[in-house]
């Protein structure tokens, strides 16, 4: 049974004495208002959560709890969020370069992406076009300006459309294609079988979305379940099965194990474990990190 939403608004100064009558500690009331006239009391309520006592509902802090707890985690949260969308890039461009040229050489066709024969379900591919005549109609990109006014063809070829669709567009693209040769080409210069690359990459896209908006990711359940990969060509998880996949670490061992493809010398190894270790107040547990994580193959 719902209920009429009955909170009011309340006023910065407000929300100040509200936080200190149920037991935060506020040192700065000056940087306090700053914060959350600029952030929000809203968003950054995720980041009050943990200091909760239980029950959390009645909303009294643990003693000892402070705002610049709260701000530690809003921050840390922040720069896990740039460090993954960072290294989410290098995927996303590899991803897309990867799928156009490989498929472009299998069918000896510059324009695939927007021919039927090639995709299984027609329903699906019907979609994608309609994508595709979207991302045509709004992009401002030189190059797709400079096709329409040069070159009589209704689409331009797979190399163009790929770098104006959205990621999750060209994720379904790989999803319906009819080729399964082609489909195991692609994933193999992944190091990855086609069903669990199919999952991941769906789930990277959803993952740079979340990263895109600002979205909490430290200790979020994450929605979708991937795929455990089968026969791995790098390095990975001793025991996958035992790591949460809902939670962001399986998340980072996943961008882990595609950039051993992707960019062999990246840093992304040493830029978490930085990270880390200046913020060590926050519980990685809660992102699902396991006990001795640094000894698995995967991060050594």
């Amino acid at each position: 049974m719902t209920i009429p939403y009955a909170k009011h608004y309340q006023d910065v100064p407000d929300l100040v004495s509200l936080l200190r009558t149920r037991g935060l500690t506020i040192n700065d009331e000056p940087k306090a208002r700053n914060y959350l006239t600029n952030i929000g009391y809203f968003r950054l309520s995720a980041y009050f959560y943990p200091l909760l006592q239980l029950p959390k509902t009645a909303h009294n802090y643990k003693t000892g709890s402070t705002f610049e707890q709260v701000l530690n985690l809003y921050r840390f949260d922040r720069k896990l969020r740039l460090l993954v969308f960072n290294e989410i890039e290098k995927i996303e461009v590899a991803v897309r370069s990867i799928m156009v040229n490989t498929a472009c050489r299998h069918f000896n066709d510059t324009f695939w992406i927007t021919q039927n024969r090639y995709f299984y379900n027609q329903n699906y591919f019907n979609s994608s076009i309609a994508e595709i005549d979207s991302e045509l109609l709004k992009s401002k990109e030189d190059f797709i300006e400079h096709f329409k006014n040069t070159y009589s063809d209704v689409y331009p070829p797979a190399w163009m459309l790929a770098e104006i669709l959205p990621l999750g567009n060209i994720c379904r693209i790989y999803k319906n294609l009819n080729d399964a040769g082609l489909k195991k080409k692609i994933a193999r210069q992944f190091g990855m079988q086609p069903q669990a690359f199919e999952s991941w990459i769906m789930t990277i896209g959803g993952l740079r979305n979340m990263c895109c908006h600002h979205s909490r990711l430290w200790n979020r359940v994450l929605p979708l379940r991937t795929s455990l990969p089968q026969n791995t060509q790098f390095l990975w998880l001793n025991n996958p099965s035992t790591v949460d996949v809902q939670r962001v670490y399986f998340r980072l061992c996943m961008i882990r194990y595609l950039l051993f493809s992707v960019s062999p010398h990246n840093t992304f190894r040493e830029k978490l474990v930085d990270l880390l270790s200046k913020y060590p107040g926050v519980d990685i547990n809660a992102m699902g990190f396991t006990a001795g994580w640094q000894q698995e193959p995967l991060w050594r």
